[in-house]
């Protein structure tokens, strides 16, 4: 294992995240899109939708703003949930992804309280940052504080017994199999 400076695990998160907004998405020509992809007419989708085809024509043409009702139809007559609609096109490419981090040969961070061993850490962009973890305090008083930062964790235990302290719940015993999803700016130990 490598070791790496405690505060990386942290950086790295941020620094494969984009900061740049994503571009608005033309909600007009991606329902024209989306229609066409599916090899479809304006009378087709429409039908599809149960909306009328003059109503259809003004959205993909950008001279109507649909109502929230109109948009549940369009999403179900596409078979996509409303969300989708205002999602940029893929490029039409696979992008999978993947990276394997055998047994040991993450990057390690030890602490006087945790291991952590970074898994995964050659992609870039994550949604997450997955790490496996062996908790090396016994007590609450180990620890130098409590922890907050943003975004989200889960916690799996693997093996032993251990006891999840967060800011606003009761301790909770954790064992084998037992997980956790929690918001991490809210604090945790």
């Amino acid at each position: 294992m490598t070791d790496v400076p405690a505060k990386s695990l942290i950086q790295i998160a941020r620094e494969s995240g984009e900061d740049a907004a994503p571009e608005p998405v033309d909600l007009g020509s991606r329902v024209r899109e989306l229609r066409k992809a599916r090899g479809w007419t304006l009378e087709q989708a429409a039908n599809q939708a149960g909306l009328a085809r003059s109503t259809l024509s003004k959205i993909e043409n950008g001279q109507m703003s649909p109502t929230y009702e109109a948009l549940k139809k369009l999403a179900i007559g596409l078979e996509i949930s409303v969300p989708q609609l205002f999602t940029p096109p893929v490029n039409g490419q696979v992008n999978g992804r993947m990276a394997v981090t055998k047994e040991g040969e993450g990057a390690r961070t030890i602490t006087t309280t945790y291991e952590h061993e970074l898994l995964s850490a050659s992609l870039t962009k994550k949604q997450m940052l997955p790490y496996r973890a062996r908790v090396r305090a016994r007590t609450l008083d180990e620890f130098d504080g409590w922890v907050r930062h943003d975004g989200e964790e889960f916690l799996y235990v693997l093996t032993g017994t251990i006891r999840l302290f967060t800011e606003f719940y009761e301790p909770v015993e954790m064992r084998r199999g037992d997980s956790a999803y929690y918001d991490a700016a809210w604090v945790t130990t």
